[in-house]
């Protein structure tokens, strides 16, 4: 059987009032992943970044669907929220109506921004010691469930 060849779609319109995601890579693989600026609109910084894989939950269930990083000193203006909530959308539009996000345990300021975003935690899970975010020296993950 042949795998279906995998399509990035148009991400135009991924903004709200304050910020806008911008594609500065598309990368295709196995699990195929967008990753995006997240960028304010009065100014054009950048203020972090945000990325995407397109896969089932069982397919990143340590690692999550979408994964964010915020500039130290861009924290406090909940844009890793408001990039989240925009790149639901582009989850959308490949069909992905339930999202993981995951977390370390002791990230209070991300478990918090997950619990404001409206997820579940579903679990908090020892991570295998065979998965590459083991070898980078985190040893458990915060599941949190979103459906969308």
């Amino acid at each position: 059987m042949f795998k279906k060849r995998f399509q990035f779609l148009d991400a135009s319109g991924l903004y709200d009032d304050e910020i806008y995601l911008r594609i500065e890579k598309c990368l295709p693989g196995d699990i195929p992943l967008y990753i995006m600026s997240i960028v304010r609109r009065e100014d054009g910084m950048a203020v972090g970044q945000i990325t995407l894989q397109v896969a089932s939950p069982a397919e990143v269930y340590f690692g999550g669907h979408i994964g964010y990083r915020v500039d130290e000193s861009s924290r406090g203006n909940n844009y890793a929220l408001k990039a989240c909530r925009i790149m639901f959308k582009q989850a959308i539009k490949h069909g992905i109506r339930q999202i993981l996000i995951t977390c370390n345990p002791d990230n209070i300021p991300s478990r918090r921004t997950l619990e404001k975003l409206g997820g579940y935690l579903r679990e908090i899970v020892p991570l295998p010691t065979d998965h590459e975010l083991y070898i980078r020296g985190d040893r458990e993950k915060c599941i949190f469930l979103f459906n969308i």
